[in-house]
């Protein structure tokens, strides 16, 4: 398991990139650490079909800043609370990862935070059609990831993929889980056990 106040020191840290937000909107995502029978685990959703942006794909949960949200911080922990009805206070943050930009016009900061397990989810049955709880070992395991090279507006970008049972978990959501994985190394965790 990771310890949790390694991950944090780690986060702090560590030097994340940021990006320049002109023209789009800003966005936070959460990255949930949960811990089920003694093993690290992450969240993630399963959007429902009929929405108009990544319908159908798993994601973290997270969305656009709102006004009164008095930073990205707390524009990840409401968002989290709303599609899965965890409480914000009860999410404990660790730190952020680097900026990174949605080809729907977002500027996401994902946060990386631990989440109470076992919890009564409260889904927002609209937006969720599913609660996924992987465990983080599984993306380590040679043969879950793979890059392809895909093509938009005229420039080919690398496209992450990661598979855990019938979900693939690709785009955005997948490079920020490849930075997660990174930045949570363990033959990077001197000391650690």
């Amino acid at each position: 398991m990771l310890d949790r106040v390694w991950l944090s020191s780690r986060l702090r840290h560590f030097p994340q990139q940021t990006i320049a937000a002109d023209g789009l909107r800003p966005a936070a995502v959460l990255v949930p650490l949960l811990v089920r029978n003694g093993e690290d685990c992450l969240l993630f959703t399963r959007r429902t079909e009929h929405l108009p942006h990544h319908g159908g794909e798993i994601s973290f949960p997270g969305g656009a800043r709102h006004a009164e949200d008095p930073d990205l911080a707390s524009t990840a922990r409401r968002e989290t609370e709303e599609e899965l009805g965890i409480r914000a206070d009860l999410i404990e943050l660790h730190g952020r990862l680097d900026d990174f930009w949605s080809i729907h016009g977002y500027h996401v900061v994902p946060f990386v935070g631990t989440i109470p397990h076992p919890y009564s989810y409260r889904v927002a049955d609209f937006e969720i059609a599913e609660v996924i709880e992987a465990p983080l070992d599984h993306f380590r395991r040679p043969g879950v990831h793979h890059v392809e090279d895909w093509s938009h507006r005229g420039r080919v970008h690398p496209v992450d993929f990661y598979r855990y049972g019938e979900h693939v978990i690709w785009g955005l959501t997948a490079a920020i889980l490849r930075q997660f994985l990174a930045v949570t190394e363990p033959a990077g965790r001197e000391g650690q056990p």
